[in-house]
């Protein structure tokens, strides 16, 4: 019985000094490959004044609302063509001048924030924050730029396409 003891008593050390040694050699190689999480695009000073103008928008995130009041701002010109229909979700907050490219429009969704410049012809991604707890992706091409967080199963998309007309925005939850 004591032979019996001393060999599992030696086979549970063995195998302890071996998953430990195991565990610290992987640690060791992954900890040099581990991934930054996605950051949200720098703002310019410009743009920062347009976001301060902005009221709060109605969202289905757990974000508390911001405490600053909003500035007033001049009024802007709004693009005489319609919205297109969407069967999407669409929250546009104000406008705000964006200089001479054109305006500058946040769109809040359940997933994080994006703001794009839209021009009269194209359209440019000002910034891109995902929320808490969500991750984010970036694709540009030369008609639209596509912008999609991710949290488990669930997925909200910002699409903004130029190629046949004015730049149009549409927000997808799938």
């Amino acid at each position: 019985m004591r032979r019996g003891l001393v060999h599992v008593l030696a086979w549970m050390l063995a195998t302890g000094a071996a998953v430990t040694l195991s565990w610290w050699g992987v640690h060791t190689v992954m900890a040099g490959t581990a991934y930054d999480p996605p950051r949200a695009l720098p703002l310019t000073a410009g743009d920062a004044k347009a976001q301060r103008s902005e009221p709060p928008t109605a969202s289905a995130t757990s974000r508390p609302a911001p405490t600053r009041t909003p500035t007033p701002t001049p009024p802007t010109r709004q693009s005489s063509s319609p919205p297109s229909p969407s069967a999407s979700r669409t929250t546009d907050g104000p406008a705000a001048a964006g200089g001479q490219s054109g305006q500058v429009k946040s769109y809040d969704t359940d997933g994080g924030r994006v703001v794009f410049d839209l021009g009269k012809t194209s359209a440019s991604l000002v910034s891109a924050t995902p929320g808490a707890g969500w991750s984010m992706q970036v694709w540009k091409t030369q008609a639209w730029i596509r912008v999609e967080f991710a949290s488990g199963a669930d997925r909200v998309s910002v699409f903004c396409t130029w190629h046949d007309g004015p730049p149009r925005v549409e927000v997808g939850t799938y």
